[in-house]
């Protein structure tokens, strides 16, 4: 299996602040790797790493390098809304745009200049499948997506996501604003689309990270402390601190 993504001695600056400590870390394509750690140690300034997000906070610098598919992602020559196509988001709440929910889901395809409707109808529907949501949305695609339950914007917010045809999708504790039976449908869904993606999730409950992901990277104040397979992170830490946090001495 192919590497996806290489992280190489990446380091992270706010300002005087040092976010992320000269981290690497290889990532196979079509696996979920799951990000946990206390608040504040750096996994969401991680995961930001892949669409450039921390390129909009003011006096972030970062260091290293970062690769998708062989291509430095911070290269001077990167198109970044190109980068951002192809690297997908979902946020911890979910944020669905105050338009129907067939319009969410075209959004992506319309502002990358997409016109063909008979297309834009196919990604739709294709992406609502995908995101387990079609069953319930077919009839209603003309209503607000703010008329959704939570767990629907949620998966809504994965649909749109997937429309413009990414090849990574980022999740920042997808499942944190939701009730257990929502909460196990993104899980679920999230298994489901790791054969067509390469998936990366902040998660703070451990259930979650043993069910869903493959492997698991444990970050403490900036640094990465282990990266194993999910099964041997959580049976057999290699190193007291992963212990102390999954056993919930302190996190």
């Amino acid at each position: 299996m192919s590497q996806k993504i290489e992280v190489k001695n990446a380091n992270v600056y706010y300002g005087m602040e040092h976010a992320l400590i000269n981290v690497s870390m290889n990532i196979k394509a079509n696996t979920v790797t799951a990000l946990i750690g206390p608040s504040g140690c750096g996994k969401s300034t991680f995961l930001r790493l892949f669409n450039r997000m921390n390129d909009l906070i003011e006096n972030c610098r970062v260091e290293g390098q970062i690769l998708v598919d062989g291509q430095d992602i911070y290269n001077p020559k990167v198109n970044v809304n190109e980068l951002r196509k192809s690297i997908g988001m979902v946020f911890q709440k979910p944020n669905p745009f105050p338009k129907s929910i067939y319009e969410n889901v075209a959004y992506g395809l319309k502002v990358n200049g997409i016109k063909d409707k008979r297309l834009i109808e196919e990604k739709v529907e294709q992406s609502l499948k995908q995101a387990a949501l079609w069953d319930e949305v077919k009839d209603k695609l003309k209503k607000s997506a703010l008329a959704l339950s939570g767990g629907q914007q949620q998966r809504l917010c994965i649909a749109r996501a997937l429309a413009v045809s990414p090849s990574v999708l980022l999740m920042d504790e997808p499942a944190s604003a939701l009730d257990p039976i929502s909460t196990m449908k993104i899980e679920e869904l999230i298994f489901n689309l790791k054969s067509s993606y390469t998936i990366l999730i902040v998660t703070h409950n451990m259930q979650q990270a043993t069910r869903t992901s493959d492997k698991t990277a444990f970050f403490y104040m900036g640094e990465l402390v282990e990266y194993d397979d999910t099964r041997t992170l959580f049976t057999n830490p290699k190193f007291e601190r992963t212990q102390n946090y999954i056993t919930g001495r302190f996190g």
